[in-house]
């Protein structure tokens, strides 16, 4: 394989990443300027380095987190309070730190070339809509460079501060081109469409660090709501979010934990950290095979990181190593376990932890060891009750809801998938530090 490496002289401040790092399991090389940390003597020469595997003790340092925190996990009535009005923690979010806690995401043009696309001259009619849009950070940079003025962008939110901040953007009063609109919103909402949008309008949907604040119990309503606005065949989610052990969860100290992997922050907000097959199963109602989860978990494209995000206010972009799927995925099989457990804990299951082998490296969770949220192993999600009537959906080849039809296959497929491993450096203080991110584009069926 051509591997192009980085020179290790050059500014990291002044060469800007221009290409996505996504590197497509079907191709053979990574993308043109992917940064390989093939000497360990040169880890602390950079901030950071992508699809660098964990260590050989990270199943141990995993076991320990997680032991730490189930020893003294959130109170059910303190669980109960987190759920039952969450806007209200992210609207204290917004009002204490406004519009200067996230940067805006600049990274998106590079890893989501739909968007680039949609704001280039005589791209014509297009609808954009954030669902979770925060401050605005991933509307705005594409609002700021657009030069369609058929764009429309669409930014919703359930906070009600976060839409306000939205509204107060110098941006959004005078738009350069195109059109904004901004309206509070529930993604979860069981019965209702957002403010100025139509069934099957949406040409594009951004869903960045959106469901991971969202309790599982909410993800079908949400996966519903996403297939309803978007175009039959046309219409895709554009998806970046946690993955599992991500050094944000593992960092979380004892009276945090909700559920398994479902965390709140010390400011009330939620966070669930998802695994491939999770995402796989939301979107498509079926698991990724084996070999597509090897080549995701083995991947060896690594870029340059210019800019990052975590849960303090910094999520980067980076090298994505990617799932392929065929453009028409099987129906989704009715022998999955249907069981959704009276608690949200379920019994302890982490990567084992390693032997004093040198040799041996970390393992990811095969597909079997994996921990995948029982609502996902519901053979009718996202519909998850027999009377769910979606009236304002109708199949035309037989005219009944596509509640019915729809059960047992997916409503979306995917175009790729993938994860995203960076090692971040902390250079002075000679820190290692393994973050996971999740991203993918589904297209609705």
């Amino acid at each position: 394989m051509n591997v192009s490496i980085i020179d290790l002289t050059e500014d990291p401040i002044t060469s800007t990443k221009k290409a996505s790092s996504v590197h497509d399991v079907n191709c053979v090389d990574p993308p043109f300027g992917s940064r390989f940390l093939v000497d360990p003597s040169l880890t602390f020469t950079q901030n950071a380095w992508d699809h660098v595997p964990p260590p050989v003790d990270q199943g141990a340092t995993i076991a320990t987190s997680l032991a730490r925190q189930r020893a003294a996990v959130v109170s059910e009535e303190e669980r109960l309070k987190l759920n039952s009005k969450p806007a209200k923690y992210w609207d204290n979010f917004y009002k204490n730190n406004e519009a200067n806690f996230f940067k805006n995401r600049k990274w998106l043009h590079n890893e989501f070339p739909d968007l680039v696309a949609a704001a280039e001259p005589g791209a014509g009619s297009v609808k954009i809509a954030e669902f979770g849009c925060g401050a605005g950070n991933s509307i705005f940079p594409v609002l700021s460079v657009n030069q369609n003025p058929q764009l429309e962008l669409y930014a919703y939110d359930y906070s009600n501060h976060a839409v306000k901040l939205v509204q107060h953007n110098p941006l959004y009063a005078s738009p350069p081109c195109g059109s904004i609109h901004s309206a509070v919103w529930d993604l979860s909402s069981d019965d209702s469409l957002p403010p100025g949008l139509a069934p099957a309008s949406v040409d594009i949907v951004i869903l960045v660090f959106v469901l991971s604040a969202l309790h599982p119990d909410e993800w079908a309503s949400a996966i519903r709501n996403l297939r309803k606005v978007l175009k039959p065949g046309t219409g895709k989610v554009l998806f970046r979010d946690y993955g599992r052990y991500d050094l944000t969860q593992l960092r979380f100290k004892s009276g945090r934990m909700m559920g398994d992997n479902f965390y709140k922050r010390g400011d009330g907000t939620r966070v669930y950290f998802f695994e491939l097959d999770e995402l796989s199963l939301l979107f498509t109602g079926q698991r990724l095979s084996k070999e597509e989860r090897d080549h995701a978990n083995l991947g060896t494209s690594t870029s340059e990181v210019l800019d990052g995000e975590d849960d303090d206010g910094s999520i980067g972009a980076g090298s994505i190593t990617t799932v392929k799927l065929p453009k028409s995925s099987p129906e989704l099989t009715t022998n999955s376990q249907n069981a959704i457990l009276p608690s949200p804990f379920s019994q302890l299951s982490v990567p084992p932890s390693t032997t004093d082998d040198s040799t041996k490296e970390y393992e990811s969770p095969s597909e079997n060891d994996a921990e995948i949220h029982p609502n996902l192993l519901n053979p009718s999600f996202p519909f998850l009750r027999d009377d769910v009537d979606d009236t304002s959906d109708i199949d035309d080849h037989n005219n009944r809801p596509l509640s019915q039809t729809l059960r047992h296959r997916p409503l979306f497929t995917i175009a790729n998938l993938g994860i995203d491993r960076r090692l971040i450096v902390n250079r002075k203080r000679q820190l290692k530090m393994y973050r996971v991110w999740m991203q993918g584009i589904f297209r609705r069926v």
